[in-house]
């Protein structure tokens, strides 16, 4: 039995700390408000995340960091990616010396352009060996309900990404090894804005030809700033590029897409946070992407038409003509 720290009692947070404990680990899942951790530990439920899913009894609740990372041997980062360096400013005590850190987010930090594990070594002072990625086509309410799912547990040391693996492999999770850490990142923070524009065009009423077309052109994008920082360009073909783009721009369970659906409908930002009762992790991320992309000289159209409709106040329907009236151009450039 391994003993692990979850940081971080969002519904992904949540639903990995049970795969973990499923696996037979000892988990401690940290929540910032006390009365969560107390509800969790006497109801065996997370309400405000993932209400119809009884935590398994190797789950314990804390709202203290220390006491939840006692003698970890695994921590696991689940919180929002732009307070990640606010967060480990405080937790970086208590995140051990041999531990593996393992990064459940999925952005690009505003203002310094850093992926998630770029600042974790940053901000917590953790070698980069030391940290572990895990991405994939893992929507939380699926996983929560034990559907079989896949993902990807890279690290650039093959003995943290072996313990980590070991320690989330279930009957109905399963984790492939992989050393590329940058393509998976750079995976994970484009979708997100990928699935956003997705959602913008069936907000619109456009079917599928649409969808497939965004996704695909999506993919490209992805993998041309990905290769551009010195990615595995078969990083962008499995679990962690093709299947997690797949899944967050297409299913109705996907913050991004549900979010972008709502701006597709002709609500604004605002209304859509209200609405919503959330900015999702694309809206963060469309711009220090495309201020990463442009570091290195990538294009990025539907990054970049994203982040004009969030940022900028361009209507949907102006980036959509945009868009189509690009130069033509080879598909494979």
């Amino acid at each position: 039995m391994t003993r692990v720290a979850v940081l971080g009692s969002g519904s992904w947070g949540t639903a990995f700390a049970n795969v973990m404990a499923d696996a037979g680990q000892e988990v401690t899942l940290w929540a910032r408000r006390p009365e969560l951790a107390e509800a969790i530990n006497s109801t065996r439920r997370n309400v405000d995340y993932l209400p119809d899913l009884e935590l398994s009894d190797n789950i314990t609740a804390s709202s203290d960091v220390a006491a939840a990372t006692d003698g970890a041997e695994i921590v696991v980062l689940a919180v929002p990616s732009q307070s990640l360096r606010d967060n480990l400013g405080q937790w970086g005590e208590h995140l051990g010396d041999e531990s593996a850190v393992v990064s459940l987010m999925k952005g690009v930090e505003l203002g310094t352009t850093k992926r998630m594990s770029e600042v974790i070594a940053d901000a917590g002072g953790v070698d980069p060996s030391r940290v572990v990625v895990v991405s994939g086509p893992n929507l939380a309410k699926e996983i929560a309900g034990r559907q079989p799912a896949a993902a990807v547990v890279a690290s650039s040391s093959p003995r943290m990404r072996a313990r980590v693996a070991e320690a989330c492999a279930t009957a109905y999770f399963r984790p492939y090894l992989g050393g590329d850490v940058v393509g998976t990142e750079i995976a994970g923070a484009t979708k997100n804005v990928i699935a956003l524009a997705c959602g913008m065009a069936s907000g619109m009423g456009m079917g599928d030809n649409t969808l497939a077309s965004l996704i695909t052109r999506g993919l490209a994008e992805t993998a041309r700033l990905g290769t551009a920082l010195g990615a595995d360009p078969q990083t962008f073909l499995g679990l962690a590029g093709v299947g997690d783009l797949v899944a967050t721009c297409a299913s109705p369970l996907s913050r991004n897409r549900t979010f972008g659906y709502a701006l597709g409908q002709g609500k604004s930002l605002e209304e859509t946070i209200a609405a919503t009762k959330q900015v999702a992790e694309g809206v963060k991320s469309c711009k220090s992407l495309l201020e990463l992309a442009r570091s290195v000289e990538v294009e990025v159209p539907i990054v970049e038409n994203v982040e004009a409709v969030v940022y900028e106040g361009r209507s949907t329907r102006d980036v959509v003509a945009a868009l189509m009236s690009r130069a033509r151009k080879l598909e494979t450039n």
